[in-house]
């Protein structure tokens, strides 16, 4: 299945030999593979961060951001979905609404392994998660509420 994608779950399929990582591996190998633009400086914010803790080495860090820049993503530009990330305020950053705005607008699952936001309400996409609860890696679709923004 095709799938809006974001920071997250790139940077685990680039670095996470776990479950998560196994989860978003399965994710990334479906194509096409939509994002907003900002999702490369994300994941690279992402990879700085985790070398700093020394929670991958700099070749880890290094090999990663090699693999992310060679990733078949489809990169969508702000603009278009400027108006729908404003309204989007109440309920995410303007960074998550970028990505719900485009999963809304192509109409695919936004796959996330942030839990918070697969909770979010008041958004028009569903949600492509790991499931935690099985130790296989399965995806689970979570099904939001199609409800106006900020209700």
């Amino acid at each position: 299945m095709s799938a809006v994608l974001d920071a997250s779950v790139l940077v685990a399929a680039l670095v996470d030999s776990g479950l998560d990582g196994a989860w978003a591996e399965e994710v990334i190998a479906d194509v096409p593979l939509y994002a907003p633009e900002l999702v490369g400086v994300e994941a690279a914010s992402i990879l700085r961060r985790l070398e700093r803790a020394k929670q991958i080495t700099s070749a880890e860090a290094n090999a990663a951001y090699e693999d992310l820049l060679q990733l078949d993503l489809e990169l969508f530009p702000f603009q278009p979905f400027a108006q729908r990330i404003w309204e989007l305020r109440y309920n995410v950053t303007s960074y998550d609404a970028w990505y719900v705005a485009l999963a809304e607008s192509v109409s695919l699952p936004l796959a996330t392994l942030d839990k918070r936001l697969a909770k979010t309400k008041g958004v028009a996409c569903e949600f492509l998660t790991p499931e935690k609860s099985s130790s296989s890696g399965r995806s689970a679709i979570l099904r939001q509420g199609r409800s106006p923004a900020g209700t």
